[in-house]
């Protein structure tokens, strides 16, 4: 019986470890997570991260913004270091005003920047937070 609940506790805490911990969180569970600015006016949602081949940093949180229902929306890529999980809102806060987002770097879905060394330090210094 002592087998049997032992077992089922270590899959519980495998599946936990998968999924979310205190400081984890699963990919598949940021994507889609909104994104509110410091006012708390919803933002737009996390599309996906870029996350570095080999250093496995995650860059870049690209951020749905604008358009309806999906329709001509931008996706803008934020450094991973200007986001701040807010639990009471169950989503990510920045720092940023909807204003500053106009002049940001963004692409539409389809036509994805090359993302070399050139576009992150555009990105990064946007922010004002160092490459």
């Amino acid at each position: 019986m002592v087998d049997i609940m032992e077992k089922t506790r270590t899959e519980k805490t495998r599946t936990l470890a998968r999924d979310e911990t205190n400081n984890l969180i699963a990919s598949n569970k940021v994507e889609g997570t909104a994104v509110y600015n410091h006012k708390g006016e919803k933002l737009g949602k996390i599309e996906n991260f870029m996350v570095g081949k080999r250093n496995g940093r995650v860059e870049y949180a690209v951020m749905s913004f604008g358009g309806m229902l999906g329709m001509g929306e931008d996706h803008y890529p934020l450094p991973w270091e200007v986001l701040d999980y807010d639990t009471d809102k169950g989503g990510y806060q920045v720092m940023i005003d909807k204003d500053r987002l106009k002049d940001a770097p963004s692409y539409k879905p389809a036509s994805e920047p090359d993302f070399n060394r050139q576009y992150g330090e555009r990105v990064y210094s946007h922010y004002g937070v160092a490459y």
